[in-house]
């Protein structure tokens, strides 16, 4: 039995920013896409979701309660203990040992949504298998930064490139 991936699959700016300083993704809307962006092909390919706290928290804010992931098995890492609620569960145990124990599950593959505080413990620990990243086209200049100043590197290779009219599809695996 092969182990379950944990996949990255997010959107950027072309200079590597998931966010505006105030959270803000209307600069991701307003551009020209085709279809859903692959969206809908990824999302068969997963059974289980990771969220960081702040990351849900905008999810239930901006969706107005609507939940976007429902029939998928969701975990919110938070460092404060909430209730579990009828779409997901909340964990503020060890989030590297929660997360290789849900790899060694039985499954499809695991996506880790965000965000960036998240993901790069994730980065550092080695638990991140692939990296699938959709650039707009749009230099934002600043904001909520997709990848953080560390201190160590991680080798990729790259699986596949897709274009989704102005936007493109960068598909890489973890070496």
């Amino acid at each position: 039995m092969s182990q379950r991936k944990l996949v990255l699959y997010i959107a950027s700016s072309l200079d590597g920013y998931i966010a505006t300083d105030e959270h803000n993704l209307d600069w991701l809307f307003a551009v020209e896409g085709e279809g859903d962006n692959g969206y809908t092909t990824f999302y068969e390919t997963i059974d289980t979701i990771l969220i960081g706290r702040v990351t849900y928290d905008w999810i239930i804010d901006h969706e107005k309660g609507n939940f976007p992931y429902k029939g998928k098995e969701c975990y919110v890492f938070s460092r404060t203990k909430k209730d579990d609620n009828e779409h997901v569960n909340f964990i503020c145990e060890d989030i590297i040992q929660f997360s290789k124990d849900l790899k060694n599950k039985k499954g499809k593959n695991i996506w880790l949504v965000g965000g960036g505080d998240l993901l790069n413990t994730f980065i550092e620990e080695k638990l991140v298998d692939e990296l699938i990243v959709t650039v707009s086209p749009i230099l934002l200049g600043k904001g909520i930064p997709l990848f953080r100043n560390n201190s160590f590197q991680t080798p990729l290779s790259l699986k596949s490139i897709n274009r989704f009219n102005q936007f493109v599809e960068l598909h890489y695996e973890v070496v």
